[in-house]
């Protein structure tokens, strides 16, 4: 077989991750905290940055029109930036500095220098070949916090949407010690929600770790305890209720009351005694971070929302042009032009890059806000059924977009600070053609409500499907069961047993 030499030309097209695609792609998905860490990075590595601190800028910069916020303003100082762009018909993340294209290809497939702002786009704890990189404080671990445990119980003890919006609010009013502080009602009026929804929820989450979370005082605390271990008979009840005659040492009197011998008042006090009365404090090592919200709803006073950003968790930084003119002027060996070029774009794009993160999530903010506009006025149970496609096609982006947008994000409304992902329930269709497709959490409540009001005419799930398709809910009988499990709420056989059995008494 012969072999020959041979030059072809072909043009194809193919999807680039070029540094500055991943470092927006990697501002977007950060949280607030992770972001001002990031920043103060990239000020301390970067001569060229500095920290914007004028009062008189200090406000939103999506206030102003597109393209004139401070960022871009900014950005379009820059002298050699604004001529490229100026001279040449493309994007700036196509234009390359005065190095020649073939450098520019031989620097980035020998990787980022050491000094450039890109070494940060390695994910944190990540192992690199030099000894330099090694971030061996990342590879150790820590012990989580309580909200952290209970955060990870909550997803798996509930399923619905509104009830992880309960429990997300629950788990943010325990105290160090996981207790319940705050008023049942009060959350229910906040949350727009009945009393019973909250107290159910509450059951739930209470037979999560440790035994004694989310008691409302220590008598319900170490009640929850003797519970979990199958010891929660009435003579400990009875004991558990007088505390204070248990901290006086009136054993004559809880001898009394429990009616039992002296050895099984013995027994019963050694086993309140290996209680925990402070349950949360096993995970009390790393204080509390409060939740800062990223997004703030407030209602305006012509009945609509008023959706802004917290410019308290935006950082704002400028690039120094006086500073970057001067040191040029005095550069002089082509290593140190080369940094300052570097320095330069990496401070460009950062700037830009923050100022479309803020954009991006007002955006989605501002339609997820429209969206669910049912849920900010009437409560929980009018969560609006809602995917990232709906959002992404409403804004004109992709779904990994919003994806990012709405993870380790907050948003704060009237009703209570929540994560932008919770506002994202899944949809039963109507029965009507012409008619919205109700959300899940809407339907369930509707099946508690149609179980609650039965009464001796205990309803069987098909005549709990007939009844919904009356209502324009279009919904199978399986569905109807496995929603039924998730309520807590037993069969129909064994509704009808129990109400039998309470007639007989």
């Amino acid at each position: 077989m012969a072999l020959n030499q041979r030059l072809d030309l072909r043009q194809g097209q193919s999807l680039v991750m070029t540094p500055q695609l991943q470092q927006a792609i990697k501002l977007l998905q950060m949280s607030n905290m992770e972001l001002q860490a990031f920043v103060d990075q990239e000020l301390e590595r970067n001569p060229l940055l500095e920290r914007d601190e004028r009062p008189e800028v200090q406000k939103q910069a999506t206030d102003a029109p597109e393209g004139q916020t401070d960022m871009v303003s900014a950005l379009a100082s820059n002298t050699g930036a604004e001529e490229r762009l100026r001279t040449l018909d493309t994007e700036l993340e196509n234009v390359y500095t005065h190095e020649s294209r073939a450098d520019a290809a031989n620097r980035e497939s020998m990787g980022p220098p050491p000094d450039s702002g890109w070494a940060s786009l390695r994910p944190q704890g990540a192992l690199s070949l030099d000894a330099e990189g090694t971030d061996f404080d990342a590879t150790l671990t820590r012990q989580p916090t309580l909200a952290e445990h209970l955060t990870d119980q909550m997803h798996l003890v509930l399923g619905e949407p509104a009830e992880q919006l309960i429990g997300q609010h629950l788990i943010g009013s325990l105290n160090e010690a996981g207790y319940l502080i705050g008023d049942v009602a009060s959350m229910a009026e906040t949350l727009g929600t009945s009393v019973d929804h909250v107290e159910a929820v509450l059951t739930r989450l209470q037979a999560c770790d440790p035994p004694g979370v989310f008691a409302r005082d220590l008598k319900e605390c170490l009640a929850l305890q003797l519970k979990e271990r199958d010891r929660f008979d009435p003579a400990m009840a009875t004991l558990v209720a007088h505390l204070d005659l248990v901290a006086r040492r009136d054993y004559v009197a809880l001898k009394s009351l429990c009616r039992v011998d002296v050895e099984d008042l013995k027994d019963m006090l050694a086993e309140l005694r290996a209680l925990d009365p402070k349950p949360g404090h096993a995970f009390g090592a790393e204080p509390v971070q409060p939740v800062i919200p990223d997004v703030i709803v407030r209602p305006s006073p012509e009945g609509a929302w008023i959706v802004e950003l917290n410019t308290e968790t935006l950082p704002r930084v400028l690039i120094n042009n006086q500073y970057l003119a001067r040191v040029s002027a005095n550069a002089q060996r082509s290593e140190d032009k080369v940094y300052l070029s570097e320095c330069q774009a990496n401070a460009t794009w950062l700037v830009k890059s923050l100022d479309q993160r803020a954009k991006t999530i007002l955006k989605v903010a501002r339609e997820i806000v429209r969206q669910q506009d049912a849920f900010l006025m009437l409560g929980v149970q009018h969560l609006r059924p809602l995917n990232l496609r709906t959002v992404a096609d409403a804004i004109e982006m992709h779904e990994s977009t919003v994806s990012r947008v709405t993870s380790n994000k907050y948003m704060s409304t009237p009703r209570g600070i929540f994560e932008l992902k919770y506002f994202f329930t899944t949809a039963i269709a109507s029965s009507d053609s012409d008619g919205d497709a109700h959300s899940a959490e809407a339907v369930r409540h509707r099946i508690r409500e149609l179980i609650a009001e039965e009464g001796e005419n205990v309803l069987s799930d098909d005549t709990i499907v007939d009844r919904l398709k009356a209502s324009g809910i279009e919904i199978a009988r399986r569905t109807v069961a496995k929603y039924r499990e998730t309520l807590g709420i037993p069969s129909s056989v064994q509704r009808r047993r129990e109400a039998r059995v309470q007639s007989a008494r």
